[in-house]
């Protein structure tokens, strides 16, 4: 549930039909608004489908209504200190070692670079976006320096203490991790090519479509193979089981978090939409590897016609 798939594939063919897609942007601004617009009005006709369609396709898009937000964490919001933003992504940190989430990214992420590293014969380049104290950059250097791979992973954030801490701990583990402070917004601040893959994990569910559109289209722009994606799927299951598990470190706060973020999980075909936008209709495949979905915006010559 809350996938709601017969209904958006019939809502989507009903905007292909009226000439939505494909969807024309000039400017990373134009790209944020046009994506905004077109996923919000997917989502008014899923409703107006499910309405047709009545009965239990009505029920489920009614659900999905009732615990859809567009509300921030409290890591998001304004005005909150440094020091709880750090005490929010060390409790994340907490529960995805707990849980053995780190090992399933790393699990996802290693077939892409080892792509990379066949094709290319050299030091493969790994760029985290919103990448918190640094968690995955690390579990994912440890993993490649187990293996002997050739590969430079970086971590950025925009806060300066997560960046920071992630660097302590790339020191104190002696794994091939930096951390840098960059704008997940402003790409412009590295080379283009300077990076094989841009990776983002648990954080695609913090932007708005549109927001999520243009980090994806920067990231097609500034690295050599692409963007991907890993976050919650969005389920009822999971709305009520994240912020149970959240809530077992006894901080309300991050149980909020929990609670917020399940909420605002991406659908398969929300994300399907943001990709198509953002790509201008290039290389992209979205699946659900349970309990995420995972999001690829690749070039031709690196998916090679292959899915997850």
């Amino acid at each position: 549930m809350l996938q709601l798939k017969t209904t958006g594939y019939k809502a989507l063919d009903n905007l292909r039909s009226t000439g939505v897609f494909p969807v024309e942007w000039l400017s990373m601004e134009e790209l944020k608004t046009q994506a905004d617009a077109v996923v919000a009005r997917f989502l008014e006709e899923r409703f107006a489908v499910s309405q047709e369609l009545g009965g239990g396709f009505l029920a489920a898009e009614l659900v999905d209504r009732a615990i859809r937000t567009s509300e921030y964490e409290v890591m998001d919001q304004e005005g909150v200190a440094e020091s709880e933003r750090l005490a929010l992504v060390r409790a994340l940190d907490r529960q995805n070692m707990m849980m053995g989430l780190y090992g399933r990214y790393v699990d996802i992420l290693l077939p892409l670079i080892n792509d990379v590293a066949r094709r290319e014969q050299r030091e493969v380049r790994v760029l985290e976006l919103a990448s918190g104290n640094g968690g995955l950059a690390l579990a994912l250097g440890e993993e490649v320096r187990r293996q002997e791979l050739r590969v430079r992973i970086t971590g950025s954030d925009i806060v300066p203490a997560f960046v920071e801490e992630g660097n302590l701990h790339a020191l104190k583990k002696g794994v091939p991790v930096n951390f840098q402070l960059l704008n997940a917004f402003n790409l412009q601040e590295i080379e283009k090519g300077e990076f094989d893959l841009v990776v983002m994990s648990q954080s695609l569910h913090h932007f708005s479509p549109g927001q999520l559109a243009v980090i994806i289209a920067q990231s097609l722009q500034y690295s050599s193979r692409g963007f991907v994606g890993i976050d919650g799927y969005r389920s009822v299951l999971l709305a009520f089981g994240v912020p149970l598990i959240a809530g077992l470190q006894g901080f309300g706060s991050f149980a909020l978090d929990g609670l917020t973020s399940a909420r605002k999980f991406y659908s398969e075909l929300e994300l399907e939409i943001i990709a198509e936008i953002a790509a201008r209709g290039g290389n992209y495949t979205v699946a659900c590897l349970w309990p995420f979905n995972v999001i690829q915006v690749l070039s031709t010559e690196f998916l090679g016609g292959r899915g997850i």
